[in-house]
């Protein structure tokens, strides 16, 4: 018995292990690069690490660009919270307002700076409008030209230039260049800040008088929207009255220039005075153009010249000529008016000078002193523009 059991029990335990690779064959086997699977475990959570870090450092970097911009943020805040000094506010305005350029009006800037007492004034727009603005051409040292027509008819202080404005239509200044002698601008700026009458132009101060001139127009038409602008200068006596009623006669031609019409023979003699150097372009006598000393250009007029490249432009040694060659070249009413340049005081005078008898050598600043206290000269009435045509 116990043998027989012994057999029963190895056959059991053979048949269990048929039957046990009887199974394994039954399933089916693994790829072979399962045999890599006990690592597979390891690349996986690898794998999560590293997106998991790429995560945090992208988090992180956003952390950063969002404080920054939030600092910057603030920063630009607190900026525009903080008004800018006046200083600044009031020197921007003016040179927005009042510049052209190198070119500036000190009466219209410093109207505009002040504590509104001209705020009629002093509105800051960019192109007044007016009748006419009246250049008077003067130099950094011709003080005591300046003093003497402040002393007669060209109003002393700011409130008397606006008031002469208001009432014929007309805006003066003292048309002036710079120059790059410090002493001398500190002088000048004494002046400057004393009355505010002045128009500085685009040119230096030893520019040739046709240049001058030529910055005087575009800036006057930058800055002023006139029916005429006029240059003057600072040796003759002027009514401003009688000068607005004759620039506000009704005209037919729209391109108009005004003044005491001139020709004469042209000097080609360098030794001689009155010399002009391209005398071989004008042959032996001028064309009729105005004299220097004072006259008017309508605006369509002023507006060509202000559009047109200065390299354009012929110069000629003298501004008169060189101005009466341009007026040549468009389609200008020459209006030869007599009264603009007297000899003495009459009741049409409306500019009062001798250039014959002068000649830039005499004491002009006495003789306008001694005709603003003629009563013909300056308590005469204006005359109606028609008087002047009788």
């Amino acid at each position: 018995m116990p043998l027989h059991h012994h057999r029963h029990h190895h056959h059991a335990a053979a048949v269990a292990v048929a039957v046990a690779d009887d199974d394994d064959e039954a399933k089916p086997r693994r790829p072979y690069s399962t045999f890599a699977s006990p690592r597979a475990p390891t690349s996986a959570f690898s794998a999560a690490f590293s997106t998991h870090r790429l995560l945090v450092l992208f988090s992180v970097a956003c952390l950063l660009v969002a404080a920054a911009s939030l600092a910057f943020a603030f920063s630009a805040r607190a900026a525009t919270l903080q008004p800018p000094p006046l200083a600044a506010v009031a020197e921007a305005t003016a040179k927005v307002a009042f510049r052209c350029g190198r070119a500036e009006d000190t009466l219209r800037a410093f109207l505009a700076s002040s504590s509104g007492n001209y705020s009629s004034a002093a509105e800051g727009r960019e192109r007044e409008k007016v009748l006419a603005v009246v250049g008077v051409h003067t130099e950094i040292g011709s003080a005591a030209r300046r003093a003497a027509l402040r002393a007669t008819w060209f109003p002393p202080k700011p409130e008397g230039i606006v008031s002469l404005e208001h009432g014929t239509g007309l805006s003066f200044r003292f048309v002036v260049g710079r120059t790059k002698d410090k002493e001398k601008m500190a002088d000048l700026q004494k002046e400057v800040d004393m009355y505010h009458d002045f128009l500085f132009v685009d040119a230096e101060e030893d520019t040739k008088p046709p240049q001058k001139m030529l910055a005087f127009f575009k800036a006057a038409y930058d800055m002023f929207d006139a029916d005429f602008y006029v240059k003057a200068d600072d040796a003759i006596y002027l009514r401003p009255d009688r000068l607005a009623a004759l620039l506000a006669k009704d005209r037919l031609h729209q391109r108009t220039y005004i003044g005491c019409m001139k020709k004469g023979p042209v000097v080609n003699d360098p030794n001689m005075k009155w010399y002009e150097s391209s005398w071989e372009l004008l042959g032996n006598e001028y064309f009729s153009h105005a004299s220097g000393l004072l006259y008017a250009l309508s605006s369509e007029v002023v507006g060509s010249l202000a559009a047109t490249n200065n390299d354009s432009l012929r110069m000629f040694d003298y501004e008169d000529v060189t101005i009466g060659s341009w007026m040549l070249a468009m389609n200008v009413k020459h209006e030869d008016n007599r009264a603009m340049c007297d000899s003495a005081c009459t009741p049409t005078s409306i500019a009062v000078w001798d250039s014959k008898k002068c000649s830039n050598s005499c004491n002009t600043t006495e003789i306008v002193k001694a005709l603003h206290n003629t009563t013909l000269c300056s308590k005469s009435p204006t005359l109606p523009p028609e008087v002047e045509d009788e």
